[in-house]
């Protein structure tokens, strides 16, 4: 944790909910550069939040053809993933959850939860989050900040 706290970006990316100096110098161990990843979306199937929708079975057969059918189904989240980042961004999800019940992440998900979602889907979505806000931080080599990073996207 010392030598993590040397570091000005690991400074910079604890003060995102959830990622204390540990999961910060984990992050920053593990990516090394923001810049690999254009969108979000990319580092979410790097981190293994990114969600699969299609399968071998997708084809059916159209005459003398085979075509992929049109209904896309979520299968479930990629499979090639980074473990540690996974852990590390669930596990931030489920920290605001326990300790920060005031802030509007928290808020966000007690929402979904209102709204019928599955417990482990608003996590998803809540690890997602907090995953994206990672991203910009380091990007654009700011702090975190509640009212410009919890603002209603997806």
């Amino acid at each position: 944790e010392e030598e993590a706290n040397q570091h000005a970006i690991v400074q910079r990316l604890a003060t995102a909910p959830g990622i204390g100096p540990i999961r910060a110098a984990q992050i920053v161990a593990t990516v090394v550069t923001p810049h690999r990843f254009p969108t979000k979306r990319q580092f979410w199937s790097y981190c293994g939040l990114g969600i699969v929708t299609r399968s071998s079975a997708d084809w059916v057969r159209a005459g003398d053809k085979w075509v992929r059918s049109k209904v896309a189904q979520t299968r479930g989240l990629n499979r090639n993933r980074n473990s540690l980042l996974k852990m590390v961004f669930k596990g931030a999800a489920v920290t605001v959850i326990r300790n920060l019940p005031d802030h509007p992440l928290c808020a966000d998900y007690k929402r979904k939860l209102a709204a019928e979602t599955k417990p482990n889907l608003a996590r998803l979505t809540l690890a997602r989050r907090i995953a994206a806000a990672v991203l910009a931080l380091w990007k654009n080599q700011e702090d975190y900040d509640p009212a410009k990073h919890c603002a209603k996207k997806d």
